[in-house]
């Protein structure tokens, strides 16, 4: 097993981080730079940072937050999504130093543009971020929504991830709404059925709220790497504690 990497996420509004519960109900979680800084110590593999409101409000990604929190974190790599919809947005985040794009309203209008962003930079550097919650009349019993979380589209949740990994995606980010910022764990079957119909690494994420959850999403999940937001912007636990479990458990981390 390679070894699992931890991903702290900054849900971005008006400049600040902000966590909700069910993409709703946002409370304020702090200073992005703030918290890009205190990640950087504590030993994050990957920080994400995601303007919800972007693809809402009809707008880009905020360049200045990105060149903010990216020059914060050094060598530590970030991912950026939200409002990304063209190659000139993934040019402009590449230049003041993010790492990846994360991609999802923008890759379910138009599925070639995950292939453009793939072709153009290298799949290692494009991750589409799937939204999905439950809904029985879908294949695998996951129905994609966009616009944060507010339309579906009556896509099944596995079929997109099996044809964005044919488009060239790099990873894929499920994020259930069912679990997102409830603490009571990632949805596992979600997130298991997802990366059980890719060969791509699949990134858990919605949920997270025990040092367990992180373990199971892992083990019962069969995700790669380990995305969280509430426990670590509320201080609930650090990065290190979370990688001193899982490696006592016999999961691999990185140091």
């Amino acid at each position: 097993m390679e070894p699992v990497r931890i991903i702290p996420c900054l849900d971005m509004k008006d400049g600040r981080v902000v966590k909700g519960v069910h993409f709703v109900e946002l409370r304020d979680a702090g200073d992005p730079v703030e918290n890009a800084a205190f990640y950087r110590e504590a030993g994050a593999d990957e920080v994400a940072m995601l303007d919800i409101a972007a693809t809402l409000e009809g707008r880009k990604t905020r360049i200045e937050w990105a060149r903010a929190v990216a020059g914060t974190l050094g060598d530590v790599p970030l991912t950026v999504g939200g409002g990304i919809n063209e190659l000139a947005d993934i040019e402009a985040l590449f230049e003041v130093g993010v790492g990846k794009v994360s991609m999802n309203s923008a890759a379910v209008a138009r599925p070639e543009f995950v292939s453009e962003a793939a072709e153009t930079y290298g799949s290692a550097r494009v991750i589409v971020a799937i939204d999905g919650r439950r809904n029985a009349a879908m294949p695998s019993g996951f129905e994609v929504v966009v616009s944060g979380g507010q339309k579906p589209t009556g896509r099944d949740c596995v079929e997109w991830a099996r044809e964005c990994e044919s488009l060239g995606a790099g990873e894929i980010l499920p994020t259930s709404m069912d679990g997102d910022g409830t603490l009571a764990g990632y949805d596992l079957p979600f997130t298991r059925a997802i990366a059980e119909s890719v060969s791509l690494p699949v990134i858990a994420s919605g949920g997270a709220g025990t040092l367990e959850h992180f373990y199971e999403g892992v083990i019962e999940g069969k995700a790669s790497a380990l995305l969280a937001a509430s426990v670590f912007h509320f201080r609930t636990f650090t990065v290190g504690e979370v990688k001193a479990y899982l490696a006592a458990q016999g999961v691999p981390v990185r140091s």
